[in-house]
């Protein structure tokens, strides 16, 4: 049973030994930035500047304003997400995702970011991920938010050995036109003729958090955008709450006990 408190401080829920809550102090953010740098450059190998390797920390200069959300197994971070409302956006230092996409199309709606998801590799493929997306759920609701999006990627640079899941994508899940970011960096995500892509080895090819994403409604953006610093190539991922998948919307709106 999953039950919920909401103290001033923000969100909390609690699984038996998992709990999912917003950062309160310096302390989880930085616990934050320490699985972030395990995961993202001890993991996938990107970039970081000596003094971050010295301290074991992948921060950027938008953590100060974005809500970190945590899981936490027995007290203890092992789960990440960064989530960032349009109102926060406007107010401070825009979207992370305005770097690599044009989010114009955007501007209008009740939009929340989410970003540098990972969760520690011990605990990969269980119930924490679960926790961690039924926290942004709540998330979602209580802020009445519109459109989810943001920056996805497949490990690695190169372009070629992505090309049958780059062109599944666009051909599967390109996003409506009222959605459609366009990469800055322009790259096609069609780079191969349709006829010729294995759909079952294109599907295999996407990350899991990407496929997470599409199971619950999401397309992608125009193009992929490559990002050298953190080796990988992204794709932009939207969902518009009103059309995501009805048995998700039943859930995120179910009352909780």
């Amino acid at each position: 049973m999953v039950t919920y408190s909401r103290p001033v401080s923000g969100m909390r829920m609690q699984n038996h030994q998992f709990e999912t809550r917003l950062a309160v102090d310096e302390a989880d953010i930085r616990a934050a930035q320490r699985l972030r740098y395990e995961v993202f450059v001890e993991e996938m190998g990107a970039k970081a500047s000596a003094a971050d390797m010295a301290e074991r920390l992948e921060r950027d200069r938008f953590d100060p304003y974005f809500d970190h959300l945590l899981l936490l197994h027995d007290g203890r971070v092992i789960g990440a997400y960064r989530l960032m409302r349009s109102d926060m956006a406007s107010k401070g230092i825009g979207f992370y995702s305005a770097a690599e996409f044009d989010l114009g199309k955007l501007e209008n709606r009740n939009a929340l970011e989410l970003g540098r998801s990972c969760v520690a590799k011990a605990h990969r493929g269980g119930l924490g991920m679960h926790l961690l997306w039924d926290a942004v759920g709540d998330y979602v609701m209580r802020h009445k938010i519109d459109v989810l999006f943001g920056v996805a990627s497949f490990h690695g640079v190169a372009l070629p050995p992505l090309k049958q899941a780059l062109t599944f994508l666009h051909h599967k899940y390109l996003a409506p036109e009222d959605l459609r970011v366009r990469s800055k960096a322009y790259q096609s995500l069609d780079q191969m003729a349709w006829e010729q892509v294995d759909q079952r080895a294109a599907l295999a090819q996407i990350p899991p958090l990407i496929r997470a994403y599409l199971r619950l409604g999401g397309f992608v953006g125009d193009g992929a955008f490559v990002d050298d610093g953190f080796n990988t190539v992204d794709v932009c991922l939207i969902m518009d709450t009103k059309r995501m998948v009805r048995r998700y919307k039943d859930f995120y709106s179910k009352e909780r006990v």
